[in-house]
């Protein structure tokens, strides 16, 4: 295992190293965003990841996300994830959690070093952010990847200190959080582009999880470039292993 990750330490050294190898953090969403998280943690030697996706493959995911292909339509993104990571890294440890996030789960209940949220649904994403102010998990949330195609307009600020708060999925999730008492605390990958798209499309999706829960929900459909997402996804994950190795310089 020591080859694999010889070229992470020849930059952040041995004992960082070991720091990822002992840190657990959780993927919440393996989309275009989530999926490049969750892969460039793997590659980076975390040692203990959390994925949690309840989709399957659709043919209009293969223009950005990285386990969608001709050949994987109809799987299910968290089991082609778990051998996908396991692949890249044999000893890395996997709780795949194959379900639509509720917060009805305990998934944050043992040890989580860091969350990276790339959840595409209001409800699912305000619950998690909420959970994880208050059980005092370091999170970083995906704000502003869809309706874009420049991934240089991309960037890192506090919650409270995103720019373009006019865009509507953003400004929904601010004001959602800011009724809980949450109005700064969150790391988030945000976009200095005004977003754009040709037509709005939105259906009603309904879906029952594991434990037979009911959810439905009004699914709107954003335009997706193969750049946004991957890079946003990247941004993450690298902000994560900065915090998380800074203690070891």
């Amino acid at each position: 295992m020591d080859e694999i990750f010889s070229r992470n330490e020849l930059f952040w050294g041995n004992d960082a190293q070991n720091i990822l190898k002992n840190s657990h953090i959780a993927v919440f969403g393996l989309g275009g965003v989530g999926g490049f998280c969750a892969e460039a943690l793997a590659r980076a030697g975390v040692g203990n990841l959390t994925i949690v996706d309840f989709d399957t493959v659709s043919t209009s995911n293969i223009n950005r996300q990285i386990v969608a292909l001709h050949s994987t339509v109809g799987e299910s993104k968290a089991k082609l994830f778990e051998t996908r990571l396991k692949d890249i890294n044999p000893e890395i440890n996997l709780n795949v959690i194959d379900d639509f996030y509720t917060g009805a789960e305990d998934i944050l209940s043992g040890k989580i070093d860091f969350t990276a949220d790339a959840i595409d649904t209001l409800r699912s994403k305000i619950t998690l952010l909420e959970t994880c102010v208050k059980k005092g998990i370091p999170s970083i949330s995906s704000m502003g990847a869809g309706n874009r195609i420049d991934p240089t307009k991309l960037y890192i600020s506090d919650i409270s200190e995103i720019e373009n708060k006019n865009a509507p999925f953003v400004s929904n999730c601010i004001y959602q959080l800011k009724k809980l008492g949450i109005e700064n605390g969150i790391a988030v990958v945000a976009s200095r582009e005004k977003p754009f798209c040709r037509e709005k499309i939105s259906a009603k999706e309904k879906i029952e999880t594991k434990s037979g829960e009911h959810i439905e929900f009004t699914k709107i459909t954003p335009a997706s470039t193969p750049f946004v997402a991957s890079c946003a996804g990247i941004f993450m994950a690298s902000y994560i292993v900065q915090k998380l190795i800074k203690k070891s310089h």
